[in-house]
């Protein structure tokens, strides 16, 4: 069950107790009266850590396309806002620890109304998000998403993630110079870069590897790594759900 939905089976019933207590009480989480809770869960799931087609998670329940489509509707707001708890703030990062950030693009179809969710950097279009992990690779953070054409420096300086705390010891790649981080070095427009130079850099990369391998985690729930298909509308709430998910992973 963990490679289909991301999560074991404990922890899938840690989730659907969490939505069913919100449902007491909020009547706008809604599931499929036919699949029940437990199974709706689990197709919700299924589609964010996969992204697969509904229709083919419909034939593992035996259900049409559209009872998958009213279970991923109604679940994934849920899921967000009952797993919002395990989600950390920008305040939330301790000051003083050595972090290394990076931003990724969230792919998604192009909508030709949207021209500012296309990103020069990555020639696609989606929705950029800020990581940011310890020296260890632990994701200790995730930015809400701006539109893709956003530049790095600039999404971050949007959360405000900086403020408290010393950039010097913060790591970052070139996107991110000017703003007093470890970064790599520039090559100069009127010379080479010096030995010293390429060495200093070598050793900056062979340390942000690993915010690069936190982010290949992160985009192990597929919903995030292929092109998102539901409306645009929804998809910050897709990411917000997911982030839950990651962060409530890492907390069991």
């Amino acid at each position: 069950m963990y490679h289909t939905t991301g999560l074991a089976r404990d922890q899938i019933i840690a989730v659907v107790a969490r939505i069913h207590s919100t449902s007491q009480s909020d009547r706008t989480v809604t599931w499929p009266r036919r699949l029940g809770l437990f199974k709706s869960v689990v197709a919700a799931l299924t589609y964010l850590r996969r992204n697969r087609v509904q229709a083919e998670i419909g034939e593992m329940f035996e259900v049409s396309q559209p009872t998958i489509s009213r279970a991923v509707t109604g679940l994934t707001p849920a899921l967000a806002q009952v797993l919002g708890q395990y989600v950390p703030t920008a305040e939330d990062l301790p000051a003083g620890v050595q972090y290394i950030v990076d931003g990724t693009l969230l792919p998604c179809w192009s909508w030709a109304d949207r021209p500012q969710l296309f990103s020069g950097k990555h020639r696609t279009t989606g929705l950029n998000v800020q990581v940011v992990c310890d020296l260890s690779g632990r994701v200790r953070w995730i930015s809400d998403p701006v539109e893709g054409h956003r530049h790095d420096t600039a999404a971050l300086a949007l959360t405000g993630v900086l403020t408290g705390h010393d950039p010097i010891n913060w790591i970052g790649d070139k996107g991110y110079i000017g703003n007093a981080m470890i970064t790599p070095i520039r090559k100069p427009a009127h010379r080479s870069l010096l030995d010293w130079e390429k060495q200093f850099n070598r050793d900056i990369n062979a340390i942000r590897y690993m915010i690069e391998r936190t982010i290949a985690n992160i985009k192990t729930w597929r919903i995030l790594h292929t092109d998102y298909r539901r409306p645009l509308a929804s998809f910050p709430t897709t990411i917000s759900a997911v982030v839950g998910l990651i962060f409530f992973t890492l907390a069991e």
